[in-house]
């Protein structure tokens, strides 16, 4: 009997993608909304879905909803590119201007996909280091492009896990420096006072990826897109399977936009939470609090982040732990949550410092 089939060499220690989820009552590590889309739009969203005639592939160029997208954020049709999340927006991405014999760059810490997807695709990978205030220096930058010439840039803003926003000027400096493709990841983009969005031209290589997982309520249905260069979205269709946006995620992405108002509203009022949030993490002895344009904020534990970790969770709190992750040691990272959720977390976690100092 002849062994199993091995994956590649270079997969071999490639652990998988992982967000422990536990059965808590307050869950504030995914970085999801807190909040339901609004009943209105489910009852539209299901109504046009009774009429669609799921016997029928889907429209494989999305058109309506590239068309939609278009008007929201200001954009031609040909510069949209729509997916399964922005995580197969990354994927397609990568397939199409990665692989073998080809680099893409990443600043850590960051988001822990980008490095992930651009091994699977057998891309390499070099990492560029950001500042003790997690920014990415323009000058150190533009230096270590020069030395490793990648195909690909990964610039995450608002960054994940650190919440940071790197200022347009950064954006156009690397941009302009690089011999590839500047990818800015705004998966928390409507959080933040600027975008990356308004930089894209038809001849700068630009990409901005954006999510409806976050401010639109939508994680379970998986739907992301980008703006580009259209000769970048004429790529990117050439990679991406045949049919792979399904019916109920394109008509979801089109009756969604009609509820801007109300999803503003949700930003106004995530983004006020957020800043109560960091305020009363400020005063909390035995924490330090960092700067957020996201719907997140980390923290670094001055003592032992897992074991406050764990008494969160003893107490039905669920945060994201960094901990032990290179460059974030002791950091916690908790999404910001409905003001009652948040004022759960805050009485978990003034108790949970006590134990940890006392301990």
């Amino acid at each position: 009997m002849s062994s199993r089939l091995t994956p590649r060499d270079d997969l071999r220690a490639l652990g998988g993608y992982h967000s422990p989820q536990l059965d808590v009552p307050v869950r504030l590590n995914t970085n999801e909304s807190p909040y339901s889309p609004p009943p209105e739009f489910v009852d539209a969203w299901l109504e046009a879905l009774r009429a669609a005639p799921l016997n029928r592939y889907p429209d494989r160029d999305a058109r309506a909803l590239r068309a939609a997208l278009g008007d929201q954020v200001g954009q031609p049709v040909e510069r949209l590119f729509c997916a399964n999340g922005s995580n197969e927006v990354l994927q397609t991405i990568l397939l199409t201007f990665g692989g073998a014999g080809r680099t893409a760059a990443v600043f850590e810490p960051t988001y822990a996909l980008h490095s992930h997807i651009a091994l699977v695709s057998g891309t390499r990978v070099v990492v560029g280091e950001r500042a003790v205030d997690f920014t990415v220096d323009p000058s150190a930058a533009l230096a270590f492009l020069r030395e490793h010439r990648p195909a690909l840039v990964f610039l995450c803003s608002p960054n994940n896990p650190t919440g940071t926003v790197e200022p347009s000027g950064t954006v156009e400096a690397i941009v302009d420096a690089t011999d590839g493709l500047l990818v800015v990841d705004e998966a928390y983009g409507e959080f933040a006072e600027h975008s990356a969005i308004e930089l894209v031209a038809d001849d700068r290589p630009l990409v901005v990826a954006r999510t409806y997982s976050k401010v639109w309520s939508m994680a379970a249905l998986r739907l992301g897109f980008c703006v580009a260069p259209p000769w970048v979205v004429e790529e990117l269709e050439k990679v991406v399977l045949p049919y792979h946006l399904a019916v109920p995620t394109q008509l979801a992405g089109v009756l969604a936009l009609r509820y801007g108002s109300e999803m503003d509203e949700r930003v106004s009022l995530l983004v006020q939470e957020r800043e109560r949030l960091r305020a009363e993490l400020g005063a909390v002895d035995g924490v330090t609090v960092f700067p957020s344009g996201a719907n997140f904020v980390l923290v670094r534990v001055h003592g032992d982040g897992h074991a406050l970790w764990q008494r969160l969770v003893d107490r039905g709190v669920l945060v994201r732990d960094f901990s032990d992750w290179p460059r974030l040691a002791e950091c916690l990272r908790v999404t910001v949550g409905t003001p009652d959720e948040n004022d759960t977390f805050l009485a978990a976690l003034r108790e949970a410092v006590e134990e940890v100092r006392v301990a």
